[in-house]
C-alpha cells in the first residue's frame, strides 16, 4: 500500500482550486486552448528563451504538466520548479516550455492512462492525445520549434511522471525524451504489461529520478521499470537513474533536479 503522507499529497494537489491568472514573469506568458478529447479548455503557460525575439534559431520544446507549479510560487501548491529561472541562465541548450495546467479536482483523470478501482481516472491516453494532436501542432505552427522527436520532451512528477512516461512509450515518434520524476506507477500497474508488449525505440531517451524516502513502493516500482526497460533491449546510453537519499515526494527535490536532467536529456 501507498503511505499516507504521499497519498495525501496526490489528494490536495489535485484538488487544489487555483484562480486563473495571467503570469506576470519574464519570459512567461499565458493562454487558453479547446480541449476536445476531454471537453474542458486548458491554460497554458509558455517560457520563450531570453533571446527568442532577436533570434531566428529554432528550439526544442519541452511540454510538462502541473504547470501552476512550474514558474509561480504564487500559483504553486508548495514552491516552484523556477524553471524560468534556470533557463534564463543558459548561454546553450536554450528550449521553449509549454506548461499545462492540471485540472484540479479532475487531475487523477487526467493523468492517469489506466483507470485504477479505488481511485478512478483512466483518461490519460485522451490527454497526451490533446498535447499530440491539438496542442503541439498549435505550439510548432506558432513559435520557432525543432518539432522533430529527438527535439521533443515531455517531462512531469508523480502522476506527471506516470503519464509523460507512458507518452513516451505509446508515442515515441512524437516524444523523443522524458523527464520521469517520482513515477506514480503504483497506480497503473498496467502500465508494465504495456511496456512488455511493445518495441522499444532505439533512440528515445529517459531520464528517471525518485528520492529514497518517498514511500515503500516508489523506489522498487520504478526499479522493476528499469530493469524491464533493459531486459527489453533499452541501452545505457537511452536511460539515467538517479535516487537521492532522503529526497522526498515533494517541489523541493523536483525542482533542485531539474536542471541535471534537463542537461542530460539534451546532452
Amino acid at each position: 500500500m501507498i503511505m499516507k503522507p504521499l497519498l495525501k499529497f496526490i489528494f490536495i494537489l489535485f484538488s487544489l482550486q487555483l484562480t486563473s491568472q495571467t503570469a506576470d514573469i519574464e519570459n512567461v506568458t499565458t493562454f487558453t486552448i479547446e480541449v476536445p478529447q476531454l471537453e474542458t479548455t486548458k491554460k497554458i503557460w509558455l517560457y520563450l528563451p531570453t533571446n527568442y525575439s532577436k533570434s531566428e534559431k529554432a528550439y526544442p520544446v519541452i511540454y510538462m504538466h502541473d504547470a501552476q507549479n512550474l514558474f509561480d510560487a504564487e500559483s504553486s501548491y508548495a514552491g516552484e520548479w523556477k524553471i524560468d529561472e534556470y533557463l534564463n541562465g543558459l548561454n546553450e541548450r536554450e528550449s521553449i516550455i509549454v506548461g499545462i495546467e492540471h485540472g484540479n479536482e479532475k487531475r487523477i483523470e487526467e493523468l492517469t492512462p489506466y483507470k485504477n478501482a479505488t481511485y478512478g481516472g483512466g483518461q490519460g491516453k485522451a490527454y497526451i492525445e490533446f498535447i499530440k494532436n491539438n496542442l503541439k501542432p498549435k505550439i510548432d505552427s506558432t513559435y520557432n520549434t525543432l518539432p522533430d522527436a529527438s527535439n521533443t520532451t515531455i517531462f512531469g512528477s508523480s502522476l506527471g511522471g506516470l503519464v509523460s512516461f507512458y507518452a513516451a512509450m505509446k508515442y515515441p515518434e512524437t516524444f523523443g525524451k522524458a523527464g520521469v520524476f517520482s513515477p506514480a506507477f503504483w497506480i497503473n500497474p498496467e502500465i508494465f504489461t504495456f511496456v512488455r508488449s511493445i518495441e522499444l525505440p532505439g533512440t528515445t531517451k529517459l531520464y528517471f529520478l525518485a528520492g529514497t524516502d518517498e514511500g515503500e513502493n516508489m523506489l522498487p516500482k520504478m526499479e522493476a521499470m528499469i530493469h524491464l526497460l533493459k531486459s527489453k533491449g533499452l541501452k545505457d546510453e537511452q536511460l539515467e537513474q538517479r535516487i537521492i537519499e532522503g529526497g522526498q515526494h515533494n517541489e523541493q527535490l523536483w525542482a533542485s533536479n531539474f536542471g541535471t536532467a534537463y542537461q542530460w536529456l539534451y546532452d
